[in-house]
């Protein structure tokens, strides 16, 4: 039998179906059944059991897919129904750091660019933060099949402590965005839907509709702090500082977290305290990854042999 296609082992197998009727099972219980579930698990096990090439390239993603499911599963337990939401207390917080004077009256930034948008921020606020996730993951897989496996490793498992992190957040502080105190004010409203806020305008301009489809199935509005929009290409940034990475992709990069930064406060989606939250998020991810799990010899040793493992 070729190298190429050699079966998984019985332990590679059993623990494959029993990891996806978990996952599916929870899915179904807790969270709510949908097509999709079902059709993410058929490719996996598809990619896990056609080749050895895909079982290592599957394994490889874990991160992702534990990312992926960890945000669906946040619906099991809302974060609003752990800790008060907060409301008014960041909106006057952010009026007070970071807060513009016009005339009499004193403006978040959010509600200064509100009333001093253009065409061309509005597109390009659009682009950045459709980069949010695709761009880290497409990073991810150049560093992986850029045969980089140890450092993709690093970087993937970094953004997912990123994420564990920035969950943890909004479980803490469960928060509003600013787009709700323009919209609803200071009152508590549970069943207020996800809103396109300032990223309507790219829809508009466009005729896609992708932030309506987006933020149309928002289940919980209450988790802006922290941006981890924030947080996501600045660990790809990070990590493309470490890898063996051209220019251009720095360059693109630290352009696009950069665009996001802007982009989350000009369209109202968060307060500057939230995208700065969402950086110290990255910030602690890396540095407990890099200079704590790591320097424990058994961490290390499963990272060898993790990056081992999927090395194509």
């Amino acid at each position: 039998m070729s190298k190429s296609i050699i079966l998984p082992s019985n332990r590679e197998t059993v623990s494959i179906i029993v990891a996806l009727a978990i996952w599916l099972a929870v899915t179904a219980l807790c969270v709510g059944f949908r097509p999709e579930h079902m059709w993410l698990a058929l490719l996996i096990a598809a990619l896990f059991f056609a080749c050895r090439t895909t079982r290592k390239t599957v394994v490889a993603l874990l991160p992702f897919i534990i990312f992926g499911i960890s945000y669906d599963w946040m619906n099991i337990v809302h974060n609003y129904e752990v800790n008060p939401v907060d409301i008014e207390g960041i909106y006057q917080t952010e009026k007070s750091l970071f807060g513009i004077t016009i005339g009499d009256k004193i403006l978040t930034p959010n509600e200064f660019f509100a009333l001093h948008t253009t065409p061309l921020l509005d597109f390009l606020g659009g682009f950045f933060y459709l980069c949010w996730v695709p761009v880290p993951i497409l990073f991810g897989l150049y560093l992986y099949f850029g045969r980089q496996e140890k450092i993709y490793l690093h970087f993937a498992l970094v953004f997912l402590l990123v994420n564990f992190i920035g969950f943890a957040g909004y479980y803490i502080h469960p928060a509003a965005p600013p787009w709700y105190v323009a919209l609803h004010g200071f009152d508590l409203n549970l069943s207020t839907p996800g809103e396109v806020a300032g990223l309507g305008a790219f829809d508009d301009m466009t005729g896609l509709g992708i932030f309506h489809g987006l933020y149309g199935r928002n289940a919980n509005v209450f988790a802006a702090v922290p941006s981890l929009h924030s947080a996501y290409t600045f660990v790809a940034f990070i990590y493309s500082l470490k890898a063996r990475t051209p220019l251009w992709i720095k360059l693109f990069l630290a352009i696009v977290t950069l665009g996001i930064w802007f982009t989350a406060v000009y369209t109202s989606h968060h307060y500057i305290i939230d995208v700065s939250l969402g950086i110290l998020c990255s910030l602690l991810g890396y540095i407990v990854f890099e200079y704590g799990l790591m320097r424990i010899p058994s961490f290390s040793r499963f990272i060898d042999c993790y990056a081992s493992y999927v090395s194509r």
